[in-house]
C-alpha cells in the first residue's frame, strides 16, 4: 500500500518491466484485454513516450503513447507494425494506475511530459479513447470529446462508453 504523500515518479519503461505492465493491465482492464506482445510493440516503437510509474522500486502504473494520426484509432489488441511517417498527434493508448497510487496527479504529470515531447516534435495534438466513463478525467486534463461517425466502428471494440477525445497543445 502506498502511504499518503509518498512520491511516485514516471520512469522509462524497459522490456524487463513488461510482465508488470501485463499484470496491471489485467487488473485494470479485465474487460478490455490485450495480448502482452501488442503492448510490448508499442513500447518498442516509441520508447520515449511509454513510461512506468514507480514508487520504491515497485511499478504502480504505466502509460503507453505513440505518434499517430488524428481521427484514426488503432484497433484494440492489434499490432501497429509501424508508426506513420508524418504523425500529427501523440495517441495515448493507455494510462493505467493501480488504485492505491491514484489521487496524486500522476496522470496529469504523464500528460504534461507527453505534451512537452509532442511540442518538441512539432506535434500539436494529443488523442485518446476514454473508456469506463472517464470522459470527466480526460476533460479535466484538457481533452474534448469528438463525435466522428467514421470512428464509431473502431470505437466499438473499446466498449460501450468509449469516446474519442483530443487535446490541442
Amino acid at each position: 500500500m502506498i502511504e499518503p504523500g509518498s512520491p511516485a515518479r514516471w520512469q522509462p519503461l524497459l522490456a524487463a518491466d513488461m510482465a508488470q505492465v501485463d499484470r496491471i493491465a489485467a487488473l485494470i482492464h479485465a474487460g478490455l484485454p490485450e495480448r502482452p506482445a501488442v503492448l510490448a510493440e508499442k513500447r518498442d516503437l516509441s520508447p520515449a513516450t511509454c513510461l512506468k510509474l514507480e514508487r520504491d522500486g515497485r511499478i504502480v502504473g504505466y502509460g503507453l503513447a505513440h505518434p499517430w494520426m488524428l481521427r484514426d484509432i488503432p484497433p484494440l489488441d492489434a499490432f501497429l507494425t509501424a508508426l506513420p511517417p508524418s504523425p500529427d498527434c501523440l495517441y495515448l493508448h493507455d494510462v493505467a494506475i493501480l488504485p492505491e497510487a491514484r489521487g496524486r496527479q500522476a496522470a496529469a504529470r504523464f500528460i504534461a511530459g507527453l505534451t512537452a515531447q509532442a511540442r518538441g516534435c512539432g506535434i500539436a495534438y494529443l488523442a485518446c479513447v476514454s473508456v469506463y466513463g472517464t470522459v470527466g478525467l480526460w476533460s479535466g486534463l484538457g481533452f474534448a470529446a469528438q463525435d466522428d461517425p467514421g470512428l464509431r466502428e473502431k470505437l466499438s471494440s473499446y466498449g460501450a462508453s468509449a469516446r474519442y477525445m483530443t487535446a490541442r497543445i
